[in-house]
């Protein structure tokens, strides 16, 4: 996924260059990268009588020329968002440029306070997640502490409201829900990757100013003037990026981020696109993963492998150790892996409330944090 430096534009020699396979290591020797493995959690949603339970599992990627280059992904679980039982929140953050682990964490911990604190976030969902992916990226421009000039984070997240699941999407990481058609489970990807291959991205940031050519391009290798790179799995380890009109920068091959500051002059905006789906007995489980899993693996070989593992920690394991054995069959490095997996089960020790009751229970909520919301500004503005 690519800035000039990872997702920015490094490039690394293709696993058929006269490398050495013995020289990269197994899987299992690797499994040391593992930073966080969290035992299978669970949350009710008390509104529908279903419950769901989680797992994550984030992997530092394997640098032979930067042993220690540390994880950039990132993540946050966050369940009963104001209070309430039935919102829950799930997001992966992958880092990206010299100062994209930084750019990951503030991230990961901004827009969900954000969005926490929002009161309109129950009444309209898709508002305030436009709301806070826009308040983060400028909070995170502003920060004097990290230089996001050239750096920044993509930011997959599911936001769980009752029985709708709101899917915002910044970057080329991905959300893809199960859906039982029959005897099979078949992926339905509830975002769609923000990069050059897509038209209507490719046209709107040429149309802010960026020259959209691969490394190879630029280089003089191949035709500039042939606007034609095919899809992601043809162009491998050079797709087409994005260069401001008379330099060698940024090199970005996704056209949405948050961060980014020098990118934002060519078009790479932090405006997520917004999904929704409501969630029925059909739909046993969503997965959240960084674009370190999806490089080489198809939406559907990811749900297959889901299925098949009754404990997601199982899933997690076997996803990530196929990653990184399809990363090093192609190249002589691996990405950070993250990934969050969700089985939406039926729960028979919830006591659901009445509809109304449940209503009631929301508005007073909501009269409650507008309430607080209120007290605060007021507070600020007579310094107290």
């Amino acid at each position: 996924m690519g800035c000039v430096h990872g997702k920015c534009c490094c490039r690394y020699p293709r696993s058929s260059d006269g490398d050495n396979r013995e020289d990269l290591g197994t899987y299992a020797q690797v499994q040391t990268h593992i930073l966080a493995g969290r035992s299978v959690e669970s949350a009710q949603v008390p509104s529908h009588n279903f419950k769901l339970e989680y797992s994550v599992l984030t992997q530092r990627g394997f640098y032979p020329e930067s042993p220690e280059k540390e994880n950039q992904d990132s993540y946050s679980i966050k369940t009963q968002i104001q209070g309430n039982p039935n919102v829950h929140f799930f997001g992966v953050f992958d880092g990206h440029g010299q100062f994209g682990t930084e750019c990951s964490l503030f991230v990961r911990d901004r827009l969900v306070e954000i969005l926490s604190n929002d009161p309109t976030l129950l009444d309209d969902p898709v508002k305030a997640y436009n709301s806070a992916f826009t308040r983060t990226n400028e909070e995170l421009h502003n920060n004097s502490d990290i230089d996001d000039s050239m750096s920044g984070t993509t930011a997959i997240t599911a936001l769980l409201v009752g029985d709708m699941l709101y899917v915002a999407n910044v970057g080329d990481s991905r959300a893809v829900l199960a859906v039982k058609e029959g005897n099979r489970v078949v992926a339905k990807d509830l975002s769609s990757d923000q990069t050059p291959f897509r038209k209507d991205e490719c046209e709107r940031v040429k149309g802010c100013g960026a020259r959209v050519l691969s490394v190879d391009q630029v280089e003089g290798l191949k035709d500039p003037d042939i606007q034609s790179w095919g899809d992601e799995e043809m162009e491998g380890g050079d797709p087409p990026r994005l260069w401001v009109q008379n330099g060698m920068y940024p090199g970005t091959a996704f056209t949405r981020s948050v961060g980014d500051s020098t990118a934002e002059s060519i078009g790479v905006v932090a405006v997520p696109e917004v999904s929704t789906v409501h969630l029925t007995a059909h739909h046993p489980f969503f997965v959240v993963a960084s674009d370190g899993v999806f490089e080489f693996l198809s939406s559907q070989t990811v749900v297959d492998m889901v299925n098949r593992c009754a404990d997601p920690r199982d899933a997690s394991s076997a996803i990530a150790g196929e990653s990184y054995k399809l990363w090093l069959d192609h190249e002589n490095r691996t990405d950070d892996i993250t990934i969050i997996i969700v089985h939406i089960k039926a729960s028979s020790n919830v006591v659901v409330p009445h509809p109304k009751e449940m209503e009631e229970e929301q508005r007073t909520h909501r009269k409650k944090h507008r309430r607080y919301f209120s007290l605060r500004v007021l507070r600020k503005v007579i310094g107290q």
